[in-house]
C-alpha cells in the first residue's frame, strides 16, 4: 500500500498540510472548521449543517468543538471537549426534584459517615467542601472532621460553629500534627455510618453524590465498595479534566491508582483490615484500597462525576510532581500487596503515580508460537529475524502454517525456514481461526502465542513480558502493543461498542503522547486483544474451545477473548511488549458482512449495556477516548 502513488502523493499533500498549516495555528482551525463544514454537508445535507449552526450559536462554540473529527486526525482537546459535554450533563434543578422524588421509594438507607482530614485550609475552601456535603439530595450522612493541629486561627472556629449549627457534623481537634494518615485514622474512628466515604478538606461532592450511591446499594445492597468518575477543580472553580473511568479492573488499579475520588467503603470490612497504616503518606488511600479490595470482589463502578478534586498549588491534582515522596509511597504500597497475595514479583516506577509489577517466571515453560502466512515471503522472514535475532526468553518454538502459498520466493523462503522452524501446510480454503486452531493441534508449549507474519519485535523482553502474566492462573489471554511503521498505535487493548462492533484502543496515535490519563501505557485489565499478537494458556484455549471457526476473516479474535471472560478470567494488556504491525499487508481490510452480524448478534448484550473496560460518557465512534458529546 505505502508503495502505491495514491499513498505517496497524500503523504506529501499532508507534508504541505502541515507546512502551511502548522498545528494549533488559526489556519489550522479554520481548515479543520470548513472541512467539518464539508463533511457534515456530505454526511447529512445542507440541515445537518443548519442543525449545527444553531447549535453553535445556542453554546456559543466553534465548529471544530462539535463537528466530528476525520479518523486520524488530532485529537480533540479534552477540556474544550468537556465545555460542550457539561452543557448537556450538568445537574439542573428538576434533576435535583426527580431524586428527592424517588428517595421515598427507597427501602434501604444506610447511614454515611463522610471522612475529612483537615490542616490549615483556605477558609473559602474548607466551607465549600463542608458546605457540599450539606447539599446533598440524600440526608442520611454524617461528617467526621479530624483537626489536625492546624495553625491557621479560622480552623477551629469555623469547624465549631458547624458542629454547634448541626448535630451530623462532628470534629476532632488534635493537639499535636500527625499527618494526613493519622489524621484521616482519627476520622474514622469517629464514624458510626454502615458505609465511610472519603473527602479532602478542599475538594467538593457534587449535591446527587450520595444518593447516586445509596441508588446503587439499594439494588445491590451487599457491595462493599463503590467509587466514580471525577473531574477537577482550577483555583477559580472551572470544571476540567474529567476523569472517566473502567469499571473494576484489578491490573489497571495495580498500575496506577485509577479510583481515588470518589470512594465508598464497608465500614464494617475497613474495621476488619485495620484502616489507614501510617508509613504511606501521600499514597495512605491507595494503600488502603489494595488491602480493602484483597477482602472483597463485590466491587462497583457509578459512571457519573460524583467529585471535583481542587487544583492547589501544592495539590497532585494539579501537578503530578507536586508530591514526589507519594510515588515512592505507593510503589511500597504496590509491593506490599504482592506480597501479600504471594506473587514473587518487584514493582518499577514507570512515573509519578504509575507502576510496573514485574512478575518472575519459574520455571520457563516452552512458548508456541504460531505464524500464518501466504504468499508474504519478506515480510515472514523479518518477523522470524526478528524473534531469532531480539528474543531474550526461552524456550520457545516457531510453527508457521503455509495456507496455499504458490510463489516461487515464498517457497524457497519456506524451505529455508524448515531447517529452522517447523513449516506445515495448509491445503485448504482461507479461514484464520480454522488456520490457528489446526496450528494449536501441532504444538507442544504449555503456552500458545498467536502472531501474525506482518509484525516484527522491537524489544528483547517483549515474550517474558507475555509470559509473566499468561502464567498469573486467573489470566486467560495477554495482548501487546502493536506500532504502525511511523510509531503511531496500532492497537493497546480492544473496545468492545465502537462502531458498533469493537475497535482497537488509541489507534492511530503517537505512541510518544500520552493518551488519556496515560492507559496506553499501563498494563490493563480490557474486553479483548489482538491476535495479530496475543498469547493464551493451552488449559484455557482448550477450555474454551478455540477459535471459532464460523468467524473466518474478522472478529474472531475478540469472540475468542469474551468468551474467555465469560468463563472467569481476566484479559490483559501490557505495553511491555511491543511490535511493529504493518496491519492487513497480507490479507487487505477484509470485512464479511456476515461475520460482522454474526458477532453482533452473539454479543448483544455486551455491546449494549457497554464495554465494562470504557464508560458510556466516551465515544463510540472513534478510538482516541475522546468525550462522548
Amino acid at each position: 500500500m505505502q508503495q502505491t502513488f495514491g499513498w505517496r502523493a497524500l503523504t506529501r499533500f499532508r507534508k504541505i498540510r502541515d507546512g502551511l498549516l502548522p498545528v494549533g495555528s488559526v489556519r489550522r482551525d479554520l481548515y479543520w472548521s470548513l472541512r467539518r463544514v464539508a463533511e457534515v454537508l456530505l454526511d447529512g445535507g445542507p440541515r445537518a449543517v443548519f442543525r449545527r449552526i444553531h447549535h453553535r450559536c445556542h453554546v456559543g462554540l466553534n465548529f471544530h468543538e462539535i463537528l466530528p473529527r476525520a479518523p486520524g486526525a488530532d485529537v480533540p482537546d479534552p477540556n474544550t471537549q468537556f465545555k460542550v459535554w457539561l452543557q448537556r450533563h450538568q445537574l439542573k434543578p428538576a434533576d435535583i426534584e426527580r431524586m428527592r422524588a424517588e428517595l421515598s421509594t427507597f427501602t434501604y438507607l444506610p447511614l454515611i459517615s463522610i471522612v475529612i482530614p483537615v490542616y490549615n485550609t483556605e477558609e473559602v475552601w474548607l466551607r465549600r467542601a463542608i458546605e457540599s456535603v450539606r447539599e446533598q439530595v440524600y440526608r442520611n450522612w454524617e461528617i467526621c472532621m479530624a483537626n489536625d493541629a492546624s495553625t491557621k486561627s479560622h480552623i477551629m472556629p469555623i469547624l465549631d460553629d458547624y458542629a454547634a449549627s448541626d448535630p451530623r457534623v462532628r470534629v476532632k481537634h488534635l493537639s499535636n500534627r500527625i499527618g494526613i494518615t493519622g489524621a484521616s485514622g482519627e476520622a474514622l474512628a469517629m464514624a458510626k455510618g454502615e458505609f465511610v466515604g472519603l473527602l479532602d478538606h478542599d475538594d467538593e461532592l457534587t449535591p446527587d453524590a450520595l444518593w447516586e450511591v445509596t441508588h446503587r446499594l439499594n439494588r445491590l445492597p451487599d457491595l462493599d465498595l463503590l467509587y466514580s468518575d471525577e473531574d477537577k477543580l482550577t483555583v477559580d472553580g472551572a470544571r476540567v479534566e474529567p476523569f472517566f473511568k473502567p469499571d473494576w479492573s484489578p491490573d489497571l488499579l495495580l498500575s496506577m491508582n485509577y479510583i481515588t475520588h470518589f470512594v465508598v467503603f464497608r465500614r464494617s470490612l475497613l474495621q476488619a483490615i485495620g484502616g489507614f497504616r501510617p508509613g504511606y503518606e501521600g499514597a495512605q488511600d491507595y494503600d488502603l484500597l489494595l488491602r480493602f479490595t484483597e477482602r472483597t470482589d463485590r466491587v462497583a463502578h457509578v459512571p457519573k462525576i460524583l467529585y471535583h478534586w481542587r487544583m492547589g498549588f501544592t495539590s497532585s491534582a494539579s501537578s503530578a510532581g507536586a508530591k514526589p515522596f507519594a510515588s515512592e509511597s505507593g510503589r511500597r504500597a504496590v509491593e506490599d500487596a504482592l506480597k501479600r497475595r504471594g506473587r514473587a514479583a518487584s514493582v518499577e516506577v514507570l512515573g509519578p503515580y504509575r507502576y510496573r509489577a514485574r512478575y518472575e517466571i519459574d520455571p520457563s515453560p516452552l512458548v508456541s508460537i504460531i505464524i500464518p502466512t501466504k504468499d508474504q515471503p519478506r515480510l515472514l522472514q523479518q518477523c522470524v529475524a526478528s524473534i531469532e535475532e531480539k528474543t531474550s526468553y526461552h524456550p520457545y518454538e516457531i510453527i508457521i502454517i503455509d495456507n496455499n502459498s504458490t510463489e516461487p520466493e515464498t517457497l524457497r523462503c519456506l524451505g529455508a525456514l524448515s531447517e529452522r522452524h517447523r513449516v506445515l501446510r495448509y491445503p485448504r480454503p482461507f479461514n484464520f481461526a480454522a488456520i490457528n486452531n489446526f496450528g494449536v493441534g501441532q504444538a507442544t508449549g504449555e503456552y500458545l502465542l498467536f502472531l501474525n507474519d506482518d509484525t516484527q519485535v522491537i524489544g528483547g523482553d517483549w515474550l517474558n513480558a507475555l509470559v509473566e502474566h499468561a502464567q498469573r492462573s486467573e489470566i486467560g489471554a495477554v495482548g501487546a502493543k502493536l506500532l504502525y511503521s511511523d510509531n503511531r498505535i496500532q492497537h493497546a487493548g480492544v473496545t468492545v461498542g465502537i462502531c458498533g462492533g469493537a475497535g482497537h484502543a488509541f489507534r492511530n496515535l503517537p505512541d510518544n503522547r500520552t493518551a488519556y490519563f496515560g492507559l496506553a501505557d499501563l498494563t490493563r485489565n480490557c474486553s479483548a486483544v489482538t491476535a495479530a499478537c496475543m498469547m493464551v494458556p493451552r488449559k484455557v484455549f482448550s477450555e474454551v474451545g478455540g477459535f471459532d471457526e464460523e468467524l473466518t476473516v474478522v472478529y474472531n479474535d475478540v469472540d475468542l477473548c469474551l468468551r474467555i471472560r465469560k468463563q472467569g478470567y481476566l484479559i490483559l494488556y501490557t505495553p511491555f511488549a511491543v511490535l511493529y504491525h504493518f496491519e492487513s499487508a497480507s490479507r487487505g481490510r477484509l470485512r464479511p458482512t456476515r461475520e460482522e452480524e454474526l458477532f453482533c448478534r452473539r454479543w448483544s448484550g455486551m455491546i449494549r449495556n457497554g464495554d465494562p473496560y470504557y464508560n458510556p460518557s466516551l465515544t463510540l465512534t472513534r478510538d482516541d477516548w475522546s468525550l462522548r458529546l
